[in-house]
């Protein structure tokens, strides 16, 4: 039932993941839209890099794989009120799907080791495996638009 009412309503993703450091505000962000639009953005001013930013139009069979992926992880049961208040590095999941519409906000998690020590292992592990799923899914889309020479076929 739950899966019948996120694909009638509506959908919305966006993952955060920065800081600022050294070299200014650093991070990537996206978001996918209902309608299919990818929005992709990269910023890093390491040896004067300029920021990055790609958007392409996915098709509803991509949006619906991104809305089965986040059902199964169960990232709406997570509840992150024990998260640790982020510092200066943090990560954001924003995920409208059906009429439910969560958001979180904790540390950047640089290793497992950091989720064991958390006071909700539970929660930030499904937190971490969906980011990973989701940010694979994102940069292969991305990779695979806008590469330079074609596969061959």
């Amino acid at each position: 039932m739950a899966a019948d009412a996120a694909h009638n309503d509506e959908f919305y993703l966006r993952y955060y993941v920065g800081h600022k450091g050294r070299f200014g505000h650093e991070f990537m962000e996206f978001e996918l839209c209902p309608s299919g639009k990818l929005r992709y953005a990269n910023n890093s001013n390491y040896k004067d890099d300029s920021m990055i930013r790609k958007e392409v139009c996915v098709s509803p069979a991509v949006v619906e794989e991104v809305k089965r992926v986040i059902l199964t992880s169960q990232i709406t049961t997570v509840d992150d009120r024990n998260w640790k208040e982020p510092p200066a590095a943090r990560q954001e999941l924003e995920i409208k799907i059906g009429n439910e519409h969560i958001a979180f906000t904790c540390s950047e998690i640089l290793s497992l080791v950091d989720i064991r020590d958390s006071p909700d292992p539970q929660g930030l592990t499904i937190f971490y495996y969906l980011t990973q799923d989701l940010k694979c899914l994102v940069m292969s889309l991305i990779n695979l638009h806008f590469k330079i020479k074609p596969i061959p076929t």
